[in-house]
C-alpha cells in the first residue's frame, strides 16, 4: 500500500508553491536560519508586508473565508498547506499569538466590534500578545492574581504578567484577569482586550540565555480599560482560555514534525562532514531519531483526522509533549557529534554553531503552549483514563 495525497490536494499544493515562488521575499526564505541567531528585529517591515500579501491573496489562513485572509479550504487542503509551508521553512507571520490565538478567540467569543479587530490581527496590521503567565501562575493559569475591578463603565487593572511573547512590539494584549476574587479560582477569571499604550501599562523585555529578548514582563498599575473591552461574559475567562489554547495546539504539530525532520537531515549532513557517518553507534542513533520523527508524523495525521474543532484531540497533547522533548534530543545529539567544540556558539570555532543555540532555545518549547508536565496530566486523564490525584 502507498499512502499519499489525492490529485486535488496535490494541485492545491502546486498552486501554493507557485504563489510562494513568485511572492515570498528573500528575508522569508532566510528566516529558518536567521531565527537561530541572537537578537533581531521582532517586527520587521518585510514580515508585515509578507503577511499582508498572504492575506490579500487568500493564503494567510486558507480555511477562513476570503474576507479573513483565506479561501474556504477543506481540512485536507489546510493540512497540505501547513505541511508545505513548514517544508519550505517560510513563515506566515512572526507573531503566532496574533493570528493563531487572539484572532480565533475574537472571532469565537467577541461581539461585532471585537470580531472586526480580528482582521487586522490576521493581516499583520496589528500585533497581539497573550497575558496568561504570572510569576505565581505559570502552568496553573487558574492561580492568576492580576485583578480587574469593574467601576461603572470601566475596569481598573493591577498586577503583573511574565513571559509574554512579543509584548514589546504588540499593540494589544488578550489579558486574563481575576474579576471575582471570592469565586472558585476557575470561575472568577475574565478576558480583557487591553491596548498596550494605555496609561499604567509598562512593558519590560526579558533577555534570554540565548541573548535574544522575545518575551517581556507586563505591569499594570491602575490601568483603565473600557468595560466594552470585556471579551465574552464576565467571569467566563476560563472557558475562553481553554479555547485559546485549543487554537494554539490544533495545527502547530505539523510545523514541529517537519522542523524535526529538517533537523534529522542536518544531523546526517553533519555526521558526513565530520566523517562519522560510518560509525555504527551514530548510524543507529540517527535511525532511531528518524524512526521516531516518522512515527510522530503518523500520529499527527491520526489526530488531524479525528479533530472535530471543539477542542484539541488527545493526540495533540501527545504531539506537543513528544515533539518538544524530541527537539532537545536532536539538538543534544548535534552537539555530541561535534565533540569538544559542540557547545561553542562562535561560528569560526565550531563545525555548526546553531546546535547549542537551538538547544537552549528549545527548552522554551517544553513550556510554551502548555508545559510537558501539563501534557502528561492530559494524556494520563484523557487518554489512559487515570483518576486525578487527590490533594
Amino acid at each position: 500500500m502507498k499512502l499519499g495525497w489525492g490529485a486535488e490536494e496535490e494541485a492545491f499544493r502546486a498552486e501554493l508553491a507557485a504563489f510562494v515562488d513568485e511572492y515570498a521575499p528573500p528575508e522569508a526564505r532566510a528566516w529558518g536560519h536567521e531565527r537561530s541567531q541572537e537578537g533581531g528585529d521582532l517586527r520587521p517591515d518585510w514580515a508585515q508586508a509578507w503577511q499582508a500579501t498572504l492575506f490579500d491573496h487568500g493564503w494567510m489562513i486558507p480555511s477562513y473565508p476570503p474576507e479573513l485572509g483565506g479561501r474556504d479550504a477543506t481540512p485536507l487542503q489546510t493540512l497540505v498547506y501547513l505541511e508545505e509551508m513548514a517544508r519550505l521553512d517560510i513563515p506566515r507571520s512572526l507573531h503566532f499569538t496574533s493570528y493563531g490565538i487572539a484572532a480565533p478567540s475574537l472571532l469565537e467569543f467577541g461581539d461585532a466590534r471585537q470580531r472586526d479587530l480580528a482582521v487586522a490581527a490576521i493581516r499583520g496590521d496589528r500585533v497581539w500578545c497573550i497575558g496568561m503567565s504570572e510569576p505565581d501562575a505559570g502552568s496553573d493559569l487558574a492561580a492568576l492574581s492580576t485583578r480587574a475591578v469593574l467601576d461603572h463603565d470601566r475596569f481598573v487593572v493591577n498586577g503583573q504578567k511574565v513571559w509574554t511573547s512579543y509584548a514589546m512590539v504588540s499593540d494589544w494584549c488578550l489579558c486574563f484577569v481575576r474579576t471575582d476574587p471570592d469565586a472558585r479560582k476557575h470561575r472568577g477569571i475574565s478576558a480583557l482586550l487591553i491596548e498596550l499604550d494605555t496609561p499604567g501599562v509598562e512593558v519590560r523585555p526579558l533577555r534570554q540565555i540565548t541573548g535574544s529578548a522575545e518575551f517581556a514582563e507586563v505591569y499594570f498599575t491602575d490601568a483603565v480599560v473600557p468595560a466594552e473591552n470585556l471579551l465574552g461574559p464576565l467571569h467566563d475567562g476560563w472557558r475562553i482560555s481553554t479555547g485559546s489554547l485549543a487554537h494554539e495546539r490544533a495545527g502547530i504539530w505539523i510545523e514541529s514534525v517537519v522542523r524535526a525532520e529538517h533537523a534529522v537531515g542536518r544531523l546526517i549532513d553533519l555526521a558526513r562532514r565530520l566523517g562519522r557517518d560510518r560509525d555504527p553507534v551514530v548510524r543507529r542513533r540517527l535511525a532511531e531519531l528518524s524512526e521516531l520523527t516518522s512515527s510522530l508524523r503518523a500520529l499527527g495525521y491520526k489526530g488531524a483526522a479525528g479533530y472535530g474543532g471543539s477542542g484539541p484531540a488527545p493526540e495533540h497533547s501527545s504531539m506537543k509533549l513528544a515533539t518538544s522533548e524530541l527537539w532537545l534530543d536532536l539538538m543534544a545529539f548535534g552537539i555530541e557529534l561535534q565533540g569538544a567544540s559542540g557547545a561553542v556558539t562562535d561560528p569560526e570555532r565550531s563545525a555548526d554553531a546553531r546546535w547549542p543555540i537551538d538547544l537552549l532555545a528549545g527548552f522554551g518549547g517544553t513550556l510554551a503552549g502548555g508545559t510537558s508536565e501539563i501534557q502528561r496530566n492530559v494524556i494520563a486523564q484523557r487518554v489512559l483514563g487515570l483518576p486525578r490525584a487527590r490533594p
